[in-house]
């Protein structure tokens, strides 16, 4: 348990928590068999001026759990197929999230390949959709404190990264969103050569 993140991790600058979570390693507990894997990409949306932050229409039954405690699960639908993990994060009231983009599985290998569906490894949880459905997170775990001991989905502190290893770019797939927030560096990724795990 001293190994998992605390409310007081996500309770801070959203761009931050974004930066410091690659590297970290995503758990899901499911009974007694743990699947995980390490944080390689991150995106930051933070407060109802960030027009490509769901908190922009303000509070509504979807994004009230942006604005409620940090270290809680915001999980989402898109496309009418896909579920993505966020954690949410500042201070109660202020709404801000962290899209988890991609991971490195590290256990329950067998059990991601099958979700998978027999996918080469490389494209097993390269995209956020693909981390919903290989580690099996749904609505059914949104809001969910992920500091308790209890929790079904949770983070840990994983591997130590070098902040000039992680590189910052425009967030995805935000076309249609008027700049500067199209273009703001809030995603962050590091290079998979640079994981030695």
């Amino acid at each position: 348990m001293n190994d998992r993140l605390s409310e007081s991790f996500f309770g801070r600058n959203t761009v931050l928590v974004a930066r410091e979570l690659v590297g970290k390693q995503l758990v899901r507990q499911e009974g007694s068999k743990r699947l995980s894997g390490v944080i390689m990409e991150t995106e930051a949306y933070r407060g109802q001026e960030d027009l490509a932050c769901h908190a922009r229409v303000g509070k509504t039954p979807r994004t009230e759990v942006m604005f409620g405690p940090p270290g809680r699960t915001y999980i989402y639908f898109v496309y009418g197929m896909h579920w993505l993990l966020n954690f949410v994060t500042e201070d109660d009231g202020f709404p801000g999230a962290v899209l988890i983009r991609a991971i490195i599985p590290k256990e329950g290998l067998e059990i991601i390949s099958r979700r998978r569906n027999g996918q080469p490894k490389k494209q097993w949880t390269n995209g956020p959709a693909k981390i919903g459905q290989a580690m099996n997170i749904d609505n059914q775990l949104n809001g969910i404190n992920v500091c308790t001991k209890k929790a079904q989905v949770y983070v840990e502190n994983g591997v130590g990264i070098k902040s000039e290893l992680i590189q910052a770019s425009p967030r995805v797939g935000l076309n249609s969103v008027p700049e500067p927030w199209r273009s703001i560096p809030w995603r962050f990724k590091l290079d998979p050569q640079h994981l030695l795990v």
